[in-house]
């Protein structure tokens, strides 16, 4: 069922709570026994949700069941980011987010796997064991919001949340076959998602389809004032943006996205998509953002220092996996983070501390910097030359097998190639199905304007309807 199906129902009276206690029955029987796709970490118990579903007010969301990603607080479940060393944690707050699905009416059923402290491209990084992709249990689902795309592509819920520092959103979704959309950094509160990467985090949707991650960003985005980054502007009506009319629309195409590297197959999908674009009455344009080459490299600096800075909290003392049998503040902060993080972690925690050292901050931090702004500068350029809208591949190949890119993390950090420019311009970016490559997925990423939700939408609305019957 749609979301507007869903509320329907529960607002005229009936349905939606057994919508929701449907789901939660699916995701009991889908995440037992071998072929468990190990998606959610935990799950409200039914006589709690029954209790949800009694208090939830008629709304947008009314009755509609939502699956959270394990880096958002919730109150009445764990936060564990994926880590050993929140495991068990319960927050005494709830982020802002999830406050305005409740308000909305939705029902959260439970909260998703994740790679530990979203670090990560295959949710293969998570304390809690890999989580699988639907679509083949042998691949990965991507990452690091694995578990919400495949609570999505499996049919447990209609919609989760998850969350985009550079790509974990979009990407994840390209390799399930669902619909996932970061929106402008800024539009929606980030209090209550553990930081990662301040500058970079921002919270997304994955859905079934356009319209439907339209209605849940258009609910939980808006000013918070407990985040000071988030932006005071209206709110668009991001659902009547969902028409499918791109006459005349402008779809910029950058060449350093179609490199001779990207899988052919990938390459031949994403202009077919292009061509059932133009047929619907857009107008495609070849353009080029060359600083697009640095983009992994400024990425990752710039996130692991992010990282090595946001991740000091997490000592041993003040909440949180503590190392037994310590006998000084120096040994409880080695032991506990040492066995409390995993190893792609503290992997991010070196780079990013040795990044901010002294003698190589203006070296690395301060160079990465400066060309983001660089980045953003050609992207900036691009719009105001009369460009609505850029179209690019989501990811460079389909899910590949799980473990493939364990022991190779450049090779695994390349998964996001297409995706960081986004985070590090700041900008919107939602990724559609486009088709399958030997019955695997194919995404293609349409990106924004800064603040220009509607255009994208309006975009990916059309691209979705135009693809439907298509493989």
């Amino acid at each position: 069922m749609s979301i507007r199906e869903i509320r329907e129902a529960f607002n005229a009276g009936s349905g939606g709570p057994e919508a929701a206690l449907e789901a939660l029955a699916k995701i009991v029987r889908g995440e037992s026994g071998n072929g468990s796709l190990n998606a959610f970490l935990c799950t409200v118990p039914e006589d709690a949700l029954s209790e949800q579903a009694a208090r939830a007010p008629t709304g947008r969301l009314g009755g509609v069941p939502v699956a959270v990603k394990d880096n958002l607080a919730t109150s009445d479940l764990c936060t564990t980011c994926g880590s050993k060393i929140l495991e068990g944690y319960v927050s005494p707050y709830e982020a802002t987010a999830v406050r305005r699905l409740r308000e909305a009416g939705a029902l959260v059923v439970g909260k998703t796997n994740m790679d530990e402290f979203a670090m990560g491209s295959s949710n293969e990084n998570s304390a809690f064991g890999p989580v699988r992709n639907p679509v083949d249990l042998a691949r990965v689902p991507g990452g690091s919001s694995g578990g919400s795309a495949a609570a999505v592509a499996a049919g447990y819920v209609p919609v989760a949340l998850g969350s985009d520092t550079g790509g974990s959103v979009r990407q994840p979704a390209s390799f399930c076959g669902v619909v996932g959309v970061k929106p402008t950094y800024g539009r929606i509160s980030r209090y209550g998602l553990v930081a990662f990467g301040s500058s970079l985090d921002q919270i997304g949707v994955l859905s079934r389809s356009v319209v439907d991650a339209a209605e849940v960003l258009g609910v939980i985005s808006g000013h918070d004032p407990r985040d000071s980054t988030s932006s005071e502007r209206e709110v668009p009506d991001l659902v009547g943006a969902c028409s499918g009319d791109v006459d005349g629309l402008v779809i910029g195409v950058p060449e350093e996205y179609f490199p001779d590297t990207l899988d052919v197959q990938v390459r031949a999908r994403c202009e077919a998509a292009l061509e059932r674009m133009e047929a619907a009455g857009a107008t495609v344009r070849r353009v080029s953002l060359p600083h697009t080459r640095y983009a992994i490299p400024t990425y990752y600096v710039l996130a692991t220092a992010e990282a090595s800075s946001n991740l000091a909290r997490y000592d041993g003392v003040r909440y949180g996996f503590r190392a037994p049998e310590a006998a000084s503040a120096e040994a409880v902060y080695c032991r506990t983070r040492s066995s409390g993080f995993g190893a792609e972690v503290k992997r991010r925690i070196i780079l990013g501390t040795y990044a901010l050292s002294a003698g190589y901050y203006d070296a690395y931090y301060g160079r990465a910097q400066r060309v983001r702004e660089r980045l953003a500068c050609e992207f900036a350029d691009v719009f105001a030359g009369g460009v609505d809208v850029l179209f690019t591949p989501t990811s460079p190949t389909v899910a590949f097998p799980l473990g493939e890119r364990v022991a190779d993390p450049v090779s695994m950090y390349l998964s996001d190639v297409f995706t960081v420019t986004a985070n590090l311009a700041n900008l919107p970016a939602i990724s559609v199905p486009v088709g399958e490559v030997g019955g695997l997925p194919v995404g293609g990423q349409f990106i924004g304007p800064a603040w220009g939700e509607s255009t994208m939408f309006r975009a990916a609305a059309a691209l979705e309807r135009a693809m439907e019957g298509s493989a």
